[in-house]
């Protein structure tokens, strides 16, 4: 199936969740990360602000505040398509830029380098059992991935879980992927 067709079936299918079935999940889901020994262990944890309908991430920030880590958010450079992290301590360090996307203010944040991010969070849209995701179609996590030797995991509803998607040569799967029910290493799933 082509990408933009599963993205497009996935986000519609995303968008029909009410919001108490979408906070519910998301807290069950961002639990289930923060059981894991490379969240445990991570100093610096890179993550996007989710908008909806992604799995919400706004209380795992909190928690990463709370257990002292660094959060470092992405700010994409749209020019050259490109990407990087700032640390932010509140989120009040943030501002809309387009498509309603929040990202740090560049002024008021802390740059940091690929390698000083312990666990990179990488959003997508849908998933394969494989490791492999659609995007939002940017292609931004792409690159930075390509350069990126940390741990990976996503976090992801259930029907956002793909028997497989197309793969191209860029692509690079995620170490993990977290969801309401299960968890899915690099073509393994479990309950």
């Amino acid at each position: 199936m082509d990408k933009s067709i599963q993205r497009k079936y996935v986000l519609d299918e995303m968008n029909k969740m009410d919001y108490e079935e979408h906070r519910e999940k998301s807290r069950i889901i961002a639990g289930r990360l923060m059981e894991d020994p490379a969240f445990i262990q991570a100093r610096t944890v890179g993550v996007t602000v989710s908008a909806f309908p992604e799995v919400d991430t706004h209380e795992l920030i909190r928690e990463c505040w709370k257990a002292g880590k660094n959060v470092a958010v992405p700010k994409c450079l749209r020019k050259s398509r490109q990407m990087d992290f700032h640390v932010i301590t509140d989120f009040g360090q943030l501002e809309v830029v387009y498509m309603h996307l929040k990202e740090p203010k560049v002024g008021e944040t802390q740059y940091v380098k690929p390698e000083e991010i312990d666990l990179l969070i990488v959003p997508g849209v849908v998933f394969s059992k494989s490791g492999y995701r659609i995007g939002f179609g940017g292609g931004y996590y792409d690159r930075y991935l390509a350069d990126y030797a940390g741990t990976t995991r996503s976090l992801a509803f259930d029907l956002q879980l793909a028997e497989s998607v197309p793969v191209e040569p860029h692509d690079i799967p995620v170490d993990a992927i977290y969801t309401e029910s299960r968890l899915v290493v690099a073509g393994k799933v479990s309950g």
